[in-house]
C-alpha cells in the first residue's frame, strides 16, 4: 500500500469521506495506530479547490480525512469498522443536516487490497443487516488529495465550544470512545 509523504516506512494511507471532515478527524486523531490525520478534499474535477468552492457542490469533491496509520497497530479493516460506526452510510449525499455531494459517504481506495477489504466489510454489514437501509457508501479509487485550509485542521481540538462541535462532533467522539474503548489512544499525543 502507498506510503504517505513523510510517513515512516511501513505506514499506510487511508482516505475516507463520511460527512463533515471535522467529525472524522476528531475521532481518528484519538485512535491507536493512526499517526497522522489531515482534513481535505478528494474526488472532484477542479484543481486546488477551496472550502467555499467545495461547499457549493460544483467541484465534485468530498470532504475527506487522509489517515497515515501503522498496520502493525491497527488494520485497515479496523479503520473501516470505526468509519461505519460513526457515520450514517445509508444516506446519499448527506449526514444529518449537512446536505450536498461534498458530504457523501465514500471510501477512496489506494490499492486493490483496500478495495477488497471495503467491499467485503460492506457485504458482511449488509448480510448481518446492521443498518435498516442499504449502504450507499461509494468504494472508488483514490484520486489526488488536496489538504484543506489550515483552520480546518484539528478543528474540534481547537474549537470544542463551537456549537457544531458540541452538538455534532462531540457525540461521535463520545460514541467512538465508548464503543471502541480498546482502540482509544492512552494520551492525545500517543
Amino acid at each position: 500500500m502507498r506510503e504517505s509523504e513523510g510517513a515512516k516506512p511501513g505506514h499506510e494511507v487511508a482516505t475516507l469521506a463520511g460527512g463533515c471532515f471535522w467529525c472524522l478527524e476528531a475521532v481518528y486523531a484519538q485512535m491507536k495506530g493512526v499517526h497522522r490525520v489531515e482534513s481535505g478534499y478528494m474526488g472532484g474535477h477542479v484543481d486546488d479547490p477551496s472550502y467555499e468552492a467545495v461547499c457549493t457542490g460544483a467541484t465534485g469533491h468530498a470532504e475527506v480525512v487522509q489517515l497515515t496509520f501503522d498496520p502493525q497497530e491497527t488494520s485497515y479493516r479496523e479503520l473501516l469498522e470505526v468509519f461505519f460506526a460513526i457515520h450514517d452510510p445509508t444516506t446519499v449525499n448527506r449526514q444529518g443536516n449537512d446536505v450536498g455531494t461534498q458530504y457523501r459517504s465514500a471510501i477512496f481506495c489506494h490499492t486493490p487490497e483496500q478495495q477488497a477489504v471495503a467491499n467485503e466489510l460492506i457485504a458482511a454489514l449488509t448480510k448481518d443487516k446492521v443498518f435498516e437501509r442499504p449502504i450507499v457508501t461509494q468504494v472508488v479509487p483514490a484520486s489526488r488529495f488536496y489538504k484543506a485550509e489550515d483552520y480546518h485542521q484539528e478543528y474540534f481540538a481547537r474549537n470544542p465550544s463551537q456549537p457544531y462541535c458540541q452538538y455534532v462532533v462531540a457525540p461521535k467522539v463520545a460514541k467512538f470512545r465508548s464503543v471502541f474503548r480498546e482502540k482509544v489512544k492512552s494520551s492525545p499525543s500517543a
